[in-house]
């Protein structure tokens, strides 16, 4: 964790952030894979989630539809899963997920100090869908 190496532009000029960290790796895959890019290409990790947006509404700093944790839209793969930050690590993290089943999502990351692939639980209660996991704000995904 906290591994950098210089900022990583895209030929056109697109910022994909410092080179190594999970936001670099989400942004680089979206624009590769998924032709996005987001009209507010800077900001850490826990920046991609506004917590004023409601649940379903398209954040407009990624041009991406946005879900709270706790969401009656279950995740999707190429969602990209929004940690908050902490004591340890303020800036928070972000991670693409790779497989969604009805008990946990699978989720692909750079950057963590340890596997970059892991599984978080995932549960639906009273309609609403909650990957168990504290430190998750939620999920965003390219309509």
């Amino acid at each position: 964790m906290g591994n950098t190496s210089g900022r990583h532009l895209t030929k056109d000029g697109y910022n994909l952030g410092l080179k190594w960290q999970c936001v670099e790796f989400v942004k680089r895959y979206y624009y590769q894979h998924l032709n996005h890019k987001m009209p507010n290409s800077y900001g850490h990790a826990v920046d991609f989630f506004n917590t004023e947006i409601a649940d379903g509404s398209i954040n407009r700093d990624r041009n991406l539809l946005q879900y709270t944790n706790g969401s009656s839209s279950k995740p999707k793969v190429n969602d990209l899963v929004v940690f908050k930050g902490n004591m340890f690590n303020p800036y928070g993290h972000v991670a693409i997920v790779s497989r969604v089943e009805d008990s946990y999502v699978e989720i692909v990351q750079q950057n963590v100090g340890k596997q970059s692939r892991d599984q978080l639980g995932l549960k639906q209660v009273n309609g609403k869908w909650i990957i168990d996991e504290t430190s998750v704000l939620g999920w965003l995904r390219k309509d």
